[in-house]
């Protein structure tokens, strides 16, 4: 798509490691937020979304990216 600027925000329980929800605002964010609510409605947690390999190429295949830079909220 040769779009290099975006925002992907997701909030993450830091006890459960569950996703509890996520913010894609621009293109394809509804490919992105489609892809985190099964993990969502599965109780899964954010680690084992991390570990899934996603298709190529897609918005999607950049969750494990955002998952992996996590960081508590001040």
């Amino acid at each position: 798509m040769a779009k290099r600027k975006g925002l992907i925000k997701v909030l993450v329980d830091s006890s459960s490691g569950r996703i509890l929800g996520a913010a894609v605002p621009g293109i394809e964010g509804d490919e992105v937020a489609h892809s985190l609510l099964q993990p969502m409605a599965a109780g899964t947690s954010y680690e084992q979304m991390m570990q899934t390999v996603h298709i190529h190429p897609t918005v999607s295949e950049l969750i494990p990216t955002v998952l992996a830079g996590l960081k508590p909220l001040e």
